[in-house]
């Protein structure tokens, strides 16, 4: 039992022991393990250290190379400026040499031209002298003094000239008379026949055609209102006859009647014919006539080849479609007398452009509706100077009748132009224009009472319809207005026959639906 117990004992003093050697084992291998991982560290850290200061130093000589590249650019930077500066030095030291010997040859020069300068002072003094001496010997065998002399002479010369200058004149003038008038002859028919303008007279009467005679009825209307609206909106006399597919419209107004064709034409496309309606497609019409009148102006200056024409001259030129003058139509006898001017203008060598807008704008003083004071003449004239005109064209304008005194060539073409044109067979009728004078007099005088709003001379002057506003006139002053009219003109107009004189005052209300 006790050698058991021993036995027992030595294993465990054995395990123990095996033990201790087993710890003692391990710890020595660790130990050993622990010394070379240090070694193993110190060399890489010392292999690093050299790595990194290799690199330090490769990357130290390339900063070093790549600055002692820019220091060597610099110095050749500098040494390409240092030569430069150095030729420029040397070339200026040239000029400046070059400069000293120019220098000292102007001052030689200079000492030469002095010299010859005193030479030549010298030699006039004594030519002075010699010529005092001439002429103290010239006046002592003459018995004259030099001014004496000088004045003689002159007088002499000047007769001579007086006696050329007066024989070549009268020479002149009358080569010029043999050869001015065939000359002036050839111009005039030579324009003439260059033009060859149609011979056409304005009248008073407008036709309107119509497809049948059943459109008639419609225009008259019931009880004849619409034909009576027409007129009263128009100022135009209707005359609906037997005359087949045709409607006459009479009026002195070319304007009025051009607005009442193309307010028919429309009604009667249209097919709605009432007073409302007419009315409204009148009022609409006298806008399209403005609008007609500016592109009549506007063809009318393109047509001439005439620019920069303010626009209201083109206004009045395009009005004068609906003008005549003594029977003649405004702007087909300017357009005929600024073809004439360009024709004339260019064969005396004038200014061609300025004749032919002159020529145009000649009659522009006509155009307004009102009775100016003022000439027509003078009065256009003062238009092209406000609307800046040249003073050449204006003064043809002033001038063509002789109100004004003429101070250039283009005035007196105008002139003669304006001549031609009204005075060759057919162009005007004096009957005419006096005719149409006492139609405007007679509906000037409607206007001038108070109340009156609208008057219109139709039937030849034979009756004056006369449109009052019914807010401020009464019936009873209706009345006395006809009456005071008709006595008024009985006194201060001169007339053959009878006029009529026709009051309308009509009463409308109107109201609005909304």
């Amino acid at each position: 039992m006790n050698e058991i117990f021993v036995y027992i004992g030595l294993l465990l003093l054995g395990i123990v022991i095996g033990l201790i050697f087993t710890i003692a084992i391990i710890r020595f291998r660790h130990k050993k393990q622990s010394v070379k991982i240090l070694k193993d560290a110190r060399k890489s850290a010392e292999q690093l250290k050299t790595d990194k200061i290799l690199q330090a130093k490769e990357k130290f000589i390339e900063l070093k190379a790549a600055h002692e590249e820019v220091i060597i650019k610099r110095n050749q930077e500098l040494d390409k400026r240092n030569n430069k500066i150095r030729q420029k030095e040397q070339n200026l030291h040239s000029k400046f040499e070059d400069l000293n010997r120019n220098q000292k040859k102007f001052d030689q020069e200079k000492l030469v031209f002095e010299k010859r300068n005193l030479a030549l002072d010298r030699q006039y003094k004594e030519i002075d002298a010699t010529h005092q001496k001439q002429v103290v010997l010239l006046e002592n065998i003459s018995s004259m003094t030099k001014s004496e002399a000088k004045k003689e002479l002159i007088a002499s010369l000047k007769a001579e000239a007086e006696t050329d200058a007066m024989s070549y004149v009268q020479k002149s003038i009358e080569e010029a008379k043999l050869t001015a008038n065939e000359e002036a002859k050839k111009i005039i028919i030579q324009s003439i026949q260059r033009l060859a303008a149609e011979e056409a007279i304005e009248n008073s009467v407008s036709i309107f055609n119509i497809e049948s005679d059943d459109i008639k009825g419609r225009i008259i209307g019931r009880e004849g209102r619409n034909i009576r609206s027409l007129e009263a909106a128009t100022g135009v006399e209707i005359i609906v006859d037997d005359t087949p597919e045709a409607i006459i419209l009479s009026c002195f107004d070319p304007v009025r009647r051009e607005i009442a064709k193309l307010s028919l034409q429309k009604l009667v496309l249209d097919g709605r014919i009432h007073p409302a309606r007419i009315e409204e497609v009148v009022a609409k019409t006298k806008k399209d006539i403005s609008q007609e009148i500016l592109n009549t102006g506007k063809r009318t200056v393109i047509d001439l080849g005439i620019h920069g024409l303010h626009p209201e001259l083109i206004k009045i030129v395009g009005r004068m479609k609906y003008r005549s003058s003594y029977g003649q139509n405004l702007l087909q006898h300017s357009r005929e007398v600024a073809n004439l001017c360009s024709i004339i203008a260019s064969e005396l060598g004038v200014n061609t452009k300025l004749a032919k807008r002159a020529g145009l704008l000649h009659d522009i003083g006509k155009v307004p509706d009102e009775n100016p004071e003022l000439p027509h003449a003078i009065l256009g004239m003062k238009w092209a100077e406000k609307f800046g005109e040249k003073n050449e064209v204006c003064n043809a304008i002033g001038a063509h009748h002789d109100e004004i005194e003429m101070n250039n060539l283009i005035s007196p073409i105008v002139q003669i132009c304006d001549s031609i044109s009204g005075a060759r067979p057919g162009a005007r009728r004096e009957v005419v224009e006096a005719y149409l004078n006492r139609l405007k007099d007679l509906e000037s005088l409607a206007l001038s009472h108070k109340g009156v709003i609208k008057a219109y001379a139709l039937q030849a002057g034979r009756e004056l319809r006369v449109i009052v506003e019914s807010e401020k006139v009464t019936d009873e002053e209706s009345k006395n207005i006809s009456y005071n009219l008709s006595k008024k003109i009985q006194e201060e107009m001169t007339y053959p026959g009878l006029i009529k004189v026709v009051v309308i005052r009509e009463t409308r209300s109107i109201n609005i639906a909304k």
